[in-house]
């Protein structure tokens, strides 16, 4: 049913989806889409018998409505029935499907990371410059709640003055087990700090309103997958690292990332010339312990310089990364509708992964890395001299 909160309901339909990839992420958007009520999946797609029927499972017990079951990506695509399209597949994956979906000319919604590899990503970038759709990038931390908040008060409000300083951290268990066990090697996730991080190094450049100038990063495999094998083939996935960055615009960060602790706490910490910002988050993988928000302003009078609880009701907290999801489909939807939002850009994700792979790269050769060189030597200086 549409109402006046719908941005669609002017046009007197809702918009219809394809969701590409029905693991754990697929089925979250489809959940959250169903949620949301702004518009419908027409049909899934995934070469896995296996997610498709255990997303067929949780689909009908959402809704009555059908669900058509698609095999190939381009042909899906396509089919008028089809308005828009969610690609959330395995990392590796990314840009072939992208390049297949790409020929219906239809809104795309692609998932973190956009590739696995920067030459893959600046391909992405030039093909969504001639593109006639949206293609947003599936940055979804940017609608947590504490995020949201931090962000008004940096880039809105401009609480803190001149930010100077920018400080971020993830404790947290291990990866997941997915389909194929894609996610505990290199070569199919792009690396830890490419697959889980890339969404980390988007806030930070989003706070830090500049360029990365130099990235150095220590880290590596200290206690998960250490002896886990898939098929002959031995994990090769990092479990922890500590990452500093400089900006051009004089901004330093830090990033840390821990993979072997019992619970999820992820920070940001974030000083200018007036104060420090403190937006936390505590949550967990077992169940009946929900997650606690809260946002910290020290700077003199500010109402949250005690920290206050944020977040959102738990219907939609319970939806799939704290609500981040949700709020993700609303900007997909806004956009759908032509109207203008706030969501991460192909170029924006690029720089994301720009700082994810020169600290992967710096793990492994054990010094700092120059931004500009890196970039040359990975071919995508052109990409980097354009901005």
């Amino acid at each position: 049913m549409l109402t006046t909160e719908n941005p669609h309901w002017q046009s007197g339909r809702k918009p219809r989806l394809l969701v590409v990839g029905t693991g754990m992420m697929g089925r979250e958007h489809l959940r959250v889409t169903q949620l949301l009520g702004w518009a419908d999946v027409h049909g899934i797609i995934d070469p896995f018998p296996d997610s498709a029927a255990l997303a067929l499972a949780e689909w009908r017990s959402l809704t009555g409505e059908p669900l058509a079951v698609y095999r190939d990506v381009e042909e899906a695509s396509r089919d008028s029935e089809v308005d828009a399209i969610v690609i959330c597949t395995p990392n590796h994956t990314h840009f072939g499907i992208l390049q297949a979906a790409c020929v219906s000319g239809k809104p795309i919604l692609l998932e973190k990371p956009m590739a696995t590899n920067l030459i893959d990503a600046v391909r992405i970038v030039t093909l969504a410059k001639e593109y006639p759709a949206c293609i947003q990038l599936g940055m979804q931390y940017r609608y947590k709640a504490q995020y949201v908040d931090a962000l008004h008060e940096i880039g809105v409000q401009g609480t803190l003055g001149a930010v100077k300083t920018i400080s971020m951290s993830e404790y947290r268990p291990p990866f997941l087990d997915k389909v194929g066990q894609w996610n505990k090697f290199n070569t199919n996730s792009g690396g830890t700090l490419v697959e889980k991080c890339c969404h980390y190094f988007d806030l930070i450049n989003v706070v830090a309103q500049s360029r990365p100038r130099r990235v150095y990063a220590s880290g590596g495999r200290a206690v998960n997958f250490l002896d886990f094998e898939w098929q002959g083939t031995v994990s090769d996935i990092d479990d922890h690292a500590m990452v500093i960055i400089d900006y051009d615009n004089g901004v330093r960060a830090s990033f840390t990332l821990n993979m072997f602790s019992q619970e999820l706490y992820e920070e940001l910490v974030v000083v200018g010339e007036r104060g420090r910002l403190v937006a936390s988050e505590q949550a967990s993988f077992r169940s009946g312990m929900p997650s606690s928000a809260h946002l910290q302003v020290e700077v003199p009078g500010h109402p949250a310089y005690r920290a206050v609880r944020v977040g959102y009701p738990d219907w939609i907290e319970q939806s799939g990364h704290y609500g981040a999801t949700f709020f993700e489909h609303v900007a997909f939807n806004q956009q759908l509708s032509g109207i203008a939002v706030d969501a991460a850009t192909p170029e924006e994700a690029l720089w994301s992964l720009i700082v994810a792979s020169a600290a992967q790269h710096s793990m492994r050769v054990g010094s700092a890395v120059d931004i500009s060189k890196f970039c040359y030597q990975e071919g995508i200086g052109e990409a980097f001299e354009a901005g």
